[in-house]
Formats: structure tokens, sequence, C-alpha cells
């Protein structure tokens, strides 16, 4: 990649952030109805199953034991890998939270005071953006930008997971999204500063023959 190419990175990614959420934002409304509309007891139950599995303790550990087998195997580079998903969950849901509080967005359920009123520790109004999402988006992003194979092959869980919250009423489709940036944010940081130590670690090993 090119000095230009990288020093427009970083603009061109809030953009396409902001396109996103201002998108989201339009459809909101369309989108809740026609989950509504498009309700079924079978889809419904695997939602509930998404959703409930679907959150950072089970992601985390998961990780955890991922990343103890890697250490009795000698897998130095899945045991960063592994510790380093645990950090992007953990880098997401501080960020997400914050977010959250500040912004005190109502969730679709709450219909007699809608909207936007922030410093909100209620959790009917820390809508946005979407912890579920965030948490799960980080986790699998990061492991995207580790081992992009592994990871395309495993990103229908976030997809499914950032699904299921919105067809289940707990956030509009906009808090998804800015869940999905938050989290893809945070796996991208993480992955680069442990990957940046894992160079390092590599060229401080090497001995000059």
């Amino acid at each position: 990649m090119n000095t230009f190419a990288r020093r427009a990175a970083p603009f061109l990614w809030a953009f396409l952030c902001v396109v996103l959420l201002l998108g989201a934002f339009y459809f909101d409304a369309p989108v809740h109805s026609w989950m509504r509309e498009h309700q079924s007891p079978a889809v419904t139950r695997v939602m509930e199953a998404a959703s409930y599995w679907g959150d950072w303790p089970p992601h985390v550990a998961v990780a955890l034991i991922a990343a103890v087998l890697a250490y009795f195997a000698g897998s130095r580079q899945w045991l960063a890998i592994f510790l380093a998903l645990v950090l992007a969950c953990a880098v997401a849901g501080t960020v997400n939270r914050a977010i959250k509080i500040a912004a005190g967005r109502a969730r679709p359920s709450v219909t007699m005071d809608p909207g936007w009123h922030g410093l909100k520790f209620s959790s009917k109004y820390t809508a946005f953006p979407s912890g579920h999402t965030a948490a799960t988006t980080a986790f699998f992003g990061a492991l995207l930008f580790a081992r992009r194979r592994v990871g395309l092959m495993l990103l229908p869980i976030p997809l499914l997971i950032a699904t299921s919250r919105v067809y289940l009423g707990a956030h509009h489709l906009s808090d998804v999204i800015g869940g999905a940036i938050v989290g893809t944010g945070s796996g991208f940081l993480v992955w680069r500063f442990v990957h940046r130590r894992l160079q390092r670690d590599a060229a401080s090993e090497v001995t000059p023959a």
C-alpha cells in the first residue's frame, strides 16, 4: 500500500461509516415493520438462541479455552490471536457502553417515550449501539484481520447475531450498524497492536549470523 492510500484509508473508513449509519437511520422504521410482519415460531427460536449465545461472555469463554489449548500445543501465534479476541471484546464493550449511556436512545419496545435522551443507565434507553453486535464483530473482526480465510468462513455467525437483535425487537437497524462499526474498529486496532508486538518479538529473537 502506497503512502497516499495509507493516509486516505482512515478518511475513507470514516466516510463509509457515516454513509452506512445515515442509510441505516433512514431504513430503521421499514426494517422494524418488516421484521414484525414476518415472524415465525421456528425462526424466533433460532434468533433467541443466537441472541442468547451471541453476547460477550460465551465469546470470551470460547477464546480463553482456545487460548489454553494453544498454549499447551505450543502455538504462540494462535495463543496471541485468541487473547487478541478477548481484548477486542473488552475494548469494544467499554467503548460501546460509554456511547450507549451518552446517547440514551430508546429501544424499539419503548413506545411511550421514544427517541434520544442522553445519559441514561436504564437498559430501555441503551439501544445505540448494539452491545451484542459490537462484541461479536470485534471478536470475529479481529479473527478476520488475523486469519482472513478462517474469519470469512465464520462471518455468518456475527451476521446472524446482529440480525437476531433486530428481529427480536431489541435494537433498530442503525443500532446494529453502529455496533458493527465499533466492533470492527476495535478488532482492527487490537489486532494491529498485537501483530506489531509479535513482529517486534520475532525480530528481537533473530540473532546475527
